[in-house]
């Protein structure tokens, strides 16, 4: 079943921030569509801050129309255990799949996740994440939508054999650089800042005639610390911060090749 957000989502007035979505992901089923908005109008009950983010997102700032399989909603890591208990309340079925980052509410075969963190617990979602989200209005429910620099953030590391977001983030570039506050992007991605320079010569190989899109001062500073790196001796110890994108692709370097995981410690 195929449905247009333009249908979905109509302007409030006197709102502030509200946006009209490019496009809407392909739902499952109608019976995914009447799920997640009892889903929604149950959380807005809940009177805390979250976010609508994955393939819905994605689709509202790109026009990107894609299947989907569910609903991704991120809120605090303080106030997942709270969503989670009021949906159990409710009768539906709840799991934490990773207690670092995700939660999941099931009802028979459709289901949302809760999402409080990304990369396994690596960046948890703050008050910051909240500021410039703009709000959107979806199956009769008012909420906001993660931010595109949030969005780029949250994507940045979703390179698995199976699934890669690069092109994603070429997209949201394209379709909404003028949004993208680029120093918070900078700043989130600081001890990361390789994986940025690549998403962005990325995006200048897709898109060459739309350069411009990514400020100039940004690809220079990049540059810069490229440059001063490549006069440094490497490191002394073998870490393979592949691991960082997909645990399972880069397991033989740990288990056969002698480097250690970013995040284990060292002698």
């Amino acid at each position: 079943m195929k449905f247009v957000m333009a249908k979905e989502i109509r302007p409030i007035t006197g709102s502030i921030g509200m946006i009209d979505a490019a496009a809407a992901p392909t739902a499952p089923s109608a019976g995914a569509e009447v799920f997640y908005t009892e889903a929604l109008r149950e959380l807005a009950k809940l009177d805390l801050p979250f976010l609508l983010a994955g393939t819905y997102a994605l689709s509202a700032y790109t026009g990107v129309a894609r299947a989907t399989k569910d609903l991704d909603i991120v809120c605090k890591p303080t106030d997942y255990p709270r969503v989670l208990n009021h949906f159990r309340n409710l009768g539906f079925t709840v799991a934490i799949e990773d207690e670092r980052w995700l939660g999941k509410v099931f009802q028979g075969e459709h289901f949302f996740d809760v999402i409080f963190a990304f990369w396994h617990g690596m960046a948890p979602v703050t008050d910051q994440w909240f500021e410039s989200a703009p709000r959107i209005e979806l199956f009769g429910t008012p909420m906001r939508v993660i931010a595109p620099t949030e969005l780029i953030w949250s994507k940045a590391f979703v390179q698995l054999r199976h699934r890669y977001d690069g092109p994603d983030i070429a997209h949201l570039i394209l379709k909404q650089h003028d949004q993208i506050d680029w120093r918070r992007l900078l700043a989130y991605m600081e001890l990361h800042w390789e994986v940025l320079l690549a998403h962005l010569l990325n995006f200048r190989w897709a898109y060459p005639s739309e350069r411009c899109c990514v400020p100039r001062w940004l690809m220079d500073e990049l540059v810069a610390r490229l440059n001063t790196q490549l006069e440094l001796p490497p490191p002394r110890v073998k870490i393979c911060r592949g691991r960082l994108f997909s645990q399972v692709d880069y397991a033989t370097a740990v288990e056969e090749w002698g480097f250690v995981d970013a995040d284990q410690d060292s002698e």
